[in-house]
């Protein structure tokens, strides 16, 4: 995988066959001779778990709040009590059900994963003027 690259989202299958190029000790074929080097790579949308984990917990605290100030409850105890106790136990329900729903989106993003070909880009230090500032 190229620096460039990021998991899930590109790059080789560890299992098949490298691309075939003309590489020639450790220099890539783009920059010997003008012949790109050609490869096959995976694109797919992958979500991000993080965000899918936060918005779960903050909707279970939501859940926590309607159950202990919307609805009726004991008198004898304290309704910041109540939220707290169904905050722990609603917060870490959405959690859950954030990281399940992460995980059927991101098997789905398998399923609709696109097939492409790509061809290496000459460095950027080709684009240099002759006193060494870019173009």
């Amino acid at each position: 995988m190229s620096p460039h690259e990021t998991p899930g989202t590109a790059g080789n299958d560890p299992q098949r066959e490298p691309a075939q190029g003309n590489v020639q000790g450790g220099v890539q074929g783009s920059a010997q001779g003008g012949v790109p080097e050609r490869r096959e790579v995976t694109v797919r949308r992958a979500p991000k778990y993080v965000p899918f984990l936060i918005l779960g917990g903050l909707l279970g605290v939501a859940v926590a709040a309607i159950i202990a100030y919307a609805l009726p409850g004991d008198a004898s105890f304290d309704r910041s009590s109540v939220f707290g106790f169904f905050m722990i136990l609603c917060a870490a329900g959405g959690v859950i059900l954030g990281a399940a729903t992460a995980l059927v989106l991101d098997r789905r993003s398998v399923r609709r994963a696109e097939h492409a070909v790509v061809e290496s880009a000459p460095d950027a230090d080709d684009d240099a003027d002759d006193d060494g500032n870019r173009a």
